[in-house]
């Protein structure tokens, strides 16, 4: 496993940020897998943070560990992954899913790898790049 994804996963939640028209737009999530050494996060295709991430797929994912006080900020390109196995391991590693979509074939259940993916710890040491 990465350290990001190893992160995301010990933090719990983590926010996105994203772009709305000329302004920020952050909200919390839940749900990340890492496959095939690729990091993945979900969504509903109904929600505004799909359109934002159609429309500029720029995102940047932030987690704080409270017992620790690190956080993490990741960089990334969020592309949308319609592969039906990718989404059913989605499925697998983030079970909570299923009661928002039931199954992976669901047509709102929308999944995005991010890409060029560059990722910063700040921890007691400084801030440090990692994976």
């Amino acid at each position: 496993m990465s350290i990001t994804y190893d992160f995301l996963k010990e933090s719990g939640v983590f926010y996105i940020s994203t772009v709305n028209v000329d302004a920020p737009a952050l909200r919390p999530f839940g749900a990340v897998m890492e496959y095939e050494n690729n990091l993945y996060i979900s969504t509903a295709n109904t929600k505004e943070v799909y359109k934002q991430m159609k429309e500029n797929s720029n995102i940047q994912i932030v987690a704080l560990k409270l017992a620790t006080r690190e956080w993490i900020r990741v960089n990334g390109k969020a592309v949308e992954c319609n592969d039906i196995i990718v989404k059913s391991e989605m499925f697998k590693m983030c079970p909570v899913l299923s009661t928002h979509f039931k199954t992976a074939n669901n047509p709102q259940f929308a999944l995005f790898q991010i890409t060029n993916m560059k990722s910063y710890i700040n921890s007691q040491q400084g801030i440090t790049k990692v994976d």
